[in-house]
Parts: structure tokens; sequence; C-alpha cells
């Protein structure tokens, strides 16, 4: 099965990046600000992109500065029973980010354009957690009509 993979390095510390996916606050500010739920271990946060579409994930795993781990639970068929993976270690100055959407099926389009919009949103984060604004759905970088 393919994987969408990304690393990404935040000038910050650990618990700030934990903090920015753990937090429906910290969620709401890189990814959509349409985000609501549960973001505790066996929890569901609530994704929405407008009238786009939607994505409901399951926290699996919190490892406070160091993993967190989400299993998609609804949404687009092809996302469902995913999982998306953040692990998180300390390198110098900078925090890295070795990100992961594994387990789909085949490498549809979709997937090619997922991949890019992870990469934007991360990028949000980053800029979210060193400068204290991301820039989450829908002030995002648009890459085509998908979105």
């Amino acid at each position: 099965m393919p994987d969408i993979l990304h690393r990404v390095g935040i000038k910050s510390s650990p618990e700030a990046v934990y903090k920015a996916l753990t937090t429906i606050d910290g969620l709401s500010h890189w990814w959509t600000d349409e985000t609501r739920g549960d973001s505790k271990v066996d929890g569901v946060v609530h994704f929405q992109f407008g009238e786009r579409g939607f994505f409901d994930m399951k926290v699996l795993e919190l490892a406070p500065g160091k993993r967190v781990l989400w299993q998609v639970v609804d949404g687009p068929a092809e996302w469902i029973g995913t999982q998306v993976a953040f692990d998180i270690r300390q390198e110098g100055e900078y925090t890295i980010i070795l990100f992961k959407h594994e387990g789909w099926q085949e490498p549809i389009e979709f997937m090619h354009h997922c991949s890019t919009k992870w990469g934007v949103f991360l990028l949000s984060m980053k800029s979210l957690v060193e400068t204290g604004r991301g820039a989450p759905y829908p002030n995002d970088v648009k890459i085509d009509d998908w979105n």
C-alpha cells in the first residue's frame, strides 16, 4: 500500500508542536477553522472543509512531545481506515515532524492531491507554531478546483 510521507522542521519545542496537533484550538489554526470534537485518546475530531467535505479522525495514540496517531473513521471513501501519524523529535533548534498518511489502497489522483495539500497544511502548522499565525482552510493555498 502506498503512503504519503513528509518531513518538516519547526523552530520550536516538541511541546509547542504537540499542542498544535492535540488541541481543538491548535488544529483549527493550521488545518481548518471548522474543527470540533474530542481530541483525547478514543475521542473523535471532526474537520469540516465548508461544502468541500469533511474528515472524522479517531485519536488512537497520544505520546506527549513524541507522537500523535489518528484513524480516519468517516469522510471520503479513499480515506476511511487509513491512519495519520505525526512522529515528533528534537533535532538541534528544530522540532522535526515525520508525517505519514498510511494505508491508501492505491495511488489514485486524489492521493496526489492530498499529498500536496498535506504539505500545504504542514507548512501552515510550521507558520502557526513559529509566528503565531497559520493558514487553515478556508485561508489555505489553493492548488486546483478540488481546493
